[in-house]
């Protein structure tokens, strides 16, 4: 599925799951976390990212707007002899949101 043209729509056509594995390009998931709705929203999501910026970007959107909540998060050196870091945060859906 293409991150970057989804729509609510879209992704209702997809059916619904309760768990998802996000890893988008450098430019996040930000159309993708918009597009979650109540009808849509999985309980769990692991997003998984090479830009910690567009992760903290969609991280906000996720908790502040969809009612999910960081359960944990990581940072890993895949590339030690870069500045390239993998970012990876578990978001759980909110009981009460």
């Amino acid at each position: 599925m293409n991150l970057f043209e989804m729509d609510e729509a879209a992704l209702l056509q997809l059916g619904r799951f309760d768990k998802w594995l996000v890893d988008p390009p450098r430019d996040g998931a930000m159309e993708l976390v918009k597009a979650i709705t109540p009808e849509s929203a999985p309980q769990r999501i692991v997003y998984v990212s090479c830009n910690p910026a567009t992760l903290a970007r969609d991280a906000d959107v996720l908790v502040h707007e969809k009612g999910y909540v960081i359960k944990a998060a990581g940072v890993m050196n895949m590339f030690p002899h870069t500045s390239h870091v993998e970012s990876i945060a578990l978001f759980e859906k909110n009981c009460n949101g």
